[in-house]
């Protein structure tokens, strides 16, 4: 039995990083525990295992009596003496027994205690290795799908990326390598579970720290931040350095920084914006290319409606309405967006307000004046009453006329 332990001590710890004397502990409370309830019922054990060699060693603890009633539990005190000499009444002597008497229940308890100590060992490595690195991005293989659910192998651990925090449109199969987002370490009767996400916006901001040194270091800061995983990303920024352009700093020299981690992202497209207090200004600059028409803001309600042409609508609203929704998210007011329709007012009409709005007449005189062609003030050079008059105004009519005409051009 003492090679069978000596092997596996040597492989718990160098395989499993488990301690030798850890694994002797749990092997010898385990054969003690078993024995005590087997054949060696009502004796007290003493067990050792040489953690050089695995022998295993046994021992009966008996107390020393001058007549014994329970020979499991007691030792007269002559047998006690040629033992221990110095045994005396009253004491404790160590006799070794052989351990192959602990019985066959005992062997297979050690082996349970070796198993239940790995498992336990497992989990609480798994835990210790990782709960540093929750927010983190780690890379791994896929090892398999169950369901909407993709498992993937992180070297120490597997972990699960749940259907639900995989970006839409993306496909992986068994031996893919795989960037995710270590979301969090859930507690599960089956041990720590980590969960990981790529559909997390944790996930993009991630990639953005790793990516730009500035945000790294926090010269850019990340404000405000909206996405639809699989789809589109905006982001706000700012820069504590005003010698430092924070849009200029996240995209990278042409583009670079920002390619990469749309690649990583397989195509989503990301908008990076200049960040401003102002929500009419962060509306202007998260819609662009569309420049709306007017802005009406309501600051009591947080909302916003704003008035674009029929040209931009369509890149404004955005496919399935995803612009607005994300600009709306980006700058937490809600937001309206409808066609800018510029008022149109028929000619005739307008000419008879003019006439209106410049001699003070009557709406009905300037619809008669405008019926007869004179449908501007410019038009009233060289005309007289009697002109008026021929026109089929009155008498009095054509001299009211005349007389407001030459009192506004006074």
């Amino acid at each position: 039995m003492s090679s069978e332990i000596l092997s596996v001590l040597e492989y718990m710890e160098k395989e499993k990083g488990i301690g030798r004397a850890d694994m002797i502990a749990a092997i010898v409370n385990a054969i003690k525990t078993a024995a005590q309830k087997g054949v060696s019922s009502g004796q007290e054990l003493k067990i050792e295992i040489n953690p050089k060699n695995g022998q295993l060693h046994a021992w009966s603890l008996l107390k020393v009596v001058d007549s014994v009633s329970d020979p499991k539990t007691e030792i007269h005190i002559e047998k006690a003496q040629s033992i221990d000499p110095a045994a005396h009444l009253g004491s404790i002597v160590e006799k070794e027994i052989d351990p192959a008497t602990l019985g066959r229940i005992a062997a297979q308890t050690a082996r349970q205690a070796v198993m239940q100590k790995l498992r336990q060992f497992e989990k609480d490595r798994i835990y210790d290795d990782f709960k540093d690195m929750v927010g983190n991005i780690v890379t791994g293989t896929v090892r398999r799908k169950e369901r909407s659910d993709i498992f993937i192998d992180l070297g120490k651990a597997e972990a699960v990326l749940p259907g639900k925090e995989q970006s839409p449109g993306e496909e992986y199969q068994p031996g893919d390598r795989i960037r995710c987002i270590l979301l969090n370490i859930e507690s599960t009767p089956r041990g720590p579970e980590l969960i990981l996400s790529r559909a997390s916006q944790k996930f993009v901001r991630r990639l953005f720290e790793v990516e730009v040194a500035e945000i790294a270091d926090g010269t850019v800061k990340i404000e405000a931040f909206a996405r639809e995983p699989g789809y589109r990303t905006k982001i706000a920024v700012t820069s504590t350095d005003p010698k430092v352009d924070p849009v200029g700093a996240c995209v990278g020299a042409r583009g670079a920084r920002v390619k990469t981690i749309v690649r990583e992202l397989n195509g989503e497209k990301i908008d990076i914006i200049n960040h401003f207090a102002d929500p009419k200004q962060m509306v202007l600059e998260a819609l662009k290319p569309a420049v709306p028409k007017e802005i009406i803001l309501d600051e009591k309600n947080r909302r916003i409606l704003l008035k674009v042409s029929s040209e931009d609508l369509a890149i404004a609203i955005g496919r399935k309405g995803q612009n607005a929704r994300l600009t709306s998210r980006l700058i937490g007011w809600r937001i309206d967006i409808e066609e800018h329709r510029v008022e149109t007012i028929d000619p005739r009409t307008q000419a008879i307000r003019v006439l209106v709005d410049s001699f003070g007449i009557t709406a009905a005189l300037a619809e008669r004046l405008v019926a007869a062609g004179i449908n501007s003030p410019a038009a009233f050079e060289g005309v007289e009453a009697d002109d008026l008059v021929e026109a089929g105004f009155s008498a009095d009519e054509a001299q009211e006329i005349i007389a407001r005409v030459a009192g506004a051009q006074q």
